[in-house]
């Protein structure tokens, strides 16, 4: 067994077992686990397919697990899916992130939150789950993943995430539900930057940026100092302008002292061109990182890259939207699975193929599915 191996496999063994040791428990805890990752891993999403999968593969899983009585049916998959502590399991998954992660200074971490919209239960008067994502931009891993409660929203689920997380010198990019001065004091206290979206529920924050940043001609001699930056694109019949202008003058800020170690406003202005129309969008954004035009114009393009490369794939190439698990905690915890198939999946470099192809790849493919995982079999 190679090291990525023996650490994914001792991470998923520090989950607690929750079966009644008085019964008799026909099959190993991490030969379930383990089986439902590879299920994943090869285009399974329900508990149905999993099984399904281990039937088909058998002869290669039992090359490397005990399987003392074969393959576990979709209702033990269920059943110990619904019953594992979904704290616990986001534990077990950031403790694995962090033997997998690459560190980089200053990397954009994106938070943002997504309704797993088939989680529902109404029988029940179960809603939809919805989960709060912490996306690593640089190493293209999502670092970890909470519900909110049913009587919460994000404003108490983000922070409770990031105490999670190791963001040490990073830059925390969060939508204007995150712009609490909670949050930017929890950020700072983890010995990380924020940059965060100023909308209408900070009305007096808002129309100070505006104030501040009214005549926006980029020009270093005038009060404030402000800094500019524009790029353009267009894709098929589509074009846009993007302009960014940023500045350290924090004078026109009521209670800016609020918003620990406050440094940079910016406003980011978006002009589509479409079918000889023009859409002009405006955002307004506060840091506690010393941000250029040009730097704060990057980091908001990679925030929504969350949008592409985590919540995008997880509905097109996972079908998370379309999942109807729901027992006990077997929704929160399927998305767990899904998020280590996922970052092993976009940790594998070896072809370009979108991610739903790499699925099927690793179906038809035990070497494939095998390198996935990170395990050397001996020929057999």
């Amino acid at each position: 067994m190679t090291e990525s191996y023996t650490n994914l496999a001792q991470s998923l063994s520090q989950l607690k077992d929750h079966r009644r040791q008085n019964r008799n428990i026909r099959h190993e805890f991490i030969d379930i686990l383990i089986i439902a990752l590879c299920g994943m891993l090869s285009g399974a999403d329900d508990w149905d397919a999993i099984e399904a999968f281990g039937k088909e593969r058998i002869s290669w899983l039992k090359r490397f697990l005990s399987l003392p009585n074969g393959i576990p049916s979709h209702d033990t998959f269920a059943r110990l899916f619904a019953q594992i502590d979904p704290d616990a399991f986001l534990d077990t998954f950031i403790h694995w992130v962090n033997t997998q992660r690459t560190y980089h200074n200053k990397e954009i971490i994106a938070v943002d939150g997504k309704t797993l919209r088939r989680s529902h239960d109404r029988k029940n008067g179960q809603s939809a789950i919805h989960m709060v994502s912490a996306w690593a931009s640089e190493n293209g891993l999502i670092l970890g993943q909470r519900s909110v409660d049913e009587k919460s929203n994000e404003i108490t689920a983000i922070p409770e995430l990031l105490d999670t997380l190791v963001l040490d010198n990073c830059l925390i990019t969060i939508d204007a539900m995150g712009c609490q001065t909670a949050i930017a004091d929890k950020i700072i206290a983890k010995n990380a930057d924020y940059l965060l979206a100023v909308k209408d529920n900070q009305s007096v924050l808002k129309a100070g940026i505006e104030a501040t940043l009214s005549n926006r001609k980029p020009k270093s001699y005038q009060c404030p100092e402000i800094d500019f930056h524009q790029c353009e694109g267009s894709n098929r019949d589509r074009y846009e302008v993007r302009r960014c202008w940023t500045t350290q003058s924090l004078t026109q800020l009521a209670n800016a002292e609020k918003w620990s170690s406050l440094k940079t406003i910016a406003l980011v202005e978006t002009e589509c061109r479409h079918h000889g129309e023009s859409v002009i969008e405006r955002r307004y954004y506060i840091s506690s990182d010393t941000l250029s035009a040009l730097a704060c114009s990057d980091s908001v393009r990679k925030h929504w890259s969350i949008e592409n490369s985590l919540h995008w794939v997880l509905d097109i190439a996972f079908r998370a939207d379309d999942c109807r698990v729901r027992s006990g905690n077997g929704a929160e915890n399927l998305s767990r699975l899904r998020q280590f198939a996922l970052n092993l999946l976009k940790q594998d470099k070896s072809t370009k193929m979108g991610l739903k192809n790499k699925r099927m790849k690793a179906a038809w493919s035990t070497d494939y599915l095998a390198q996935l995982i990170g395990i050397e079999l001996p020929d057999s």
